[in-house]
């Protein structure tokens, strides 16, 4: 028996409900966990709310945690008891103390990078590589607009873009994330409660526009930065912390020859060695410190709740994990 968080209702973060559930021991093929540090991410208040039903209820959400394995099921030879793995996971099941998971889903962590940097890090992490290196790699000169700076994809996705040589302009919510911002490599940061974040990235630009937008807010960012794009410039939607995109006319992306994309994570994650390969371009940009490993905010597992609405609310920078 361990504890987890089990929800049986979609709603707010209330419906984050701590509960005894049985784990068992690991089948063919799998290991048994004892989790150490588990990622919080929008995807999981996603599926919390209903607005993205992939999790069959009652179930135990979640997508990333670090741990080290307790037991080996049959069958399982890649792997040994008291190794230190993480993983991102579309099964979910990651808010718990200790779970059954797949070992093919495993990924082994080097010394070098704690289990709170790797929880605080894999899903978000990938994302910012996939976002900068696999869509529309970003080289010097580029010019991006990334949505919500100072958020746990912001940080690591301007450190990253800048790293490689793009200016980067960043939205953020008040000057204490736009301090953050700079810190990580912004080039200019426009506050969006203060001043008309379109207005302002068409006056840095000069009306050129931006060569990418990187949007994981949606709905109240999508439509006004579309027209920021510069010739055959990208829209990379891969979030909706404000709600879903509205349907428009594919036509609007003509005016300027624009490309509009929204990748999932999980779908860059198949092919074994291109997990590998990203996993391996995180950890060496954790060890260098490209990629801060810092956990913005701590919570108890029994707190997801808290943990939700600290991130929802805007109230926390960078990443937030649980521990159990």
């Amino acid at each position: 028996m361990t504890q987890a968080i089990v929800l049986r209702r979609t709603g707010g973060p209330e419906a984050l409900m701590p509960e005894t559930v049985e784990v068992g021991a690991p089948g063919p093929g799998q290991v048994r966990l004892r989790q150490t540090a588990i990622g919080v991410n929008f995807h999981d208040a996603y599926v919390r709310s209903g607005s993205y039903q992939t999790l069959s209820l009652p179930g135990i959400p979640g997508v990333e945690a670090v741990g080290v394995i307790e037991a080996l099921g049959p069958d399982v030879v890649d792997f040994r008891r008291g190794q230190r793995v993480g993983y991102v996971s579309r099964g979910y099941g990651a808010y718990a103390e200790e779970r059954l998971i797949a070992a093919n889903l495993l990924i082994p962590l080097p010394d070098s990078v704690s289990d709170e940097a790797a929880a605080s890090t894999l899903v978000k992490g990938l994302t910012a590589w996939i976002l900068v290196a696999k869509l529309r790699p970003l080289g010097a000169g580029d010019v991006c607009l990334v949505h919500a700076a100072a958020g746990g994809v912001g940080r690591i996705l301007t450190r990253w873009a800048s790293r490689r040589g793009a200016r980067v302009i960043g939205t953020v919510g008040d000057g204490t994330k736009a301090e953050i911002a700079r810190s990580d490599g912004c080039w200019e940061t426009v506050i969006y409660r203060e001043i008309d974040f379109a207005e302002r990235v068409a006056e840095l630009t000069q009306g050129r526009g931006v060569d990418v937008v990187y949007d994981s807010v949606g709905r109240d960012t999508f439509m006004r930065s579309l027209p920021l794009l510069a010739v055959r410039g990208w829209m990379i939607n891969f979030g909706q912390s404000s709600g879903p995109v509205e349907p428009f006319s594919v036509g609007l992306l003509a005016a300027r020859s624009n490309t509009l994309t929204r990748p999932i994570l999980f779908d860059f994650l198949i092919d074994p060695g291109e997990r590998a390969d990203m996993a391996a371009r995180l950890f060496e940009a954790l060890e260098d410190g490209v990629v801060p490993g810092e956990a913005g905010a701590r919570f108890r597992l029994a707190e997801a709740a808290e943990a939700h609405r600290a991130m929802e609310g805007r109230a926390t920078t960078g990443s937030t994990i649980l521990i159990p």
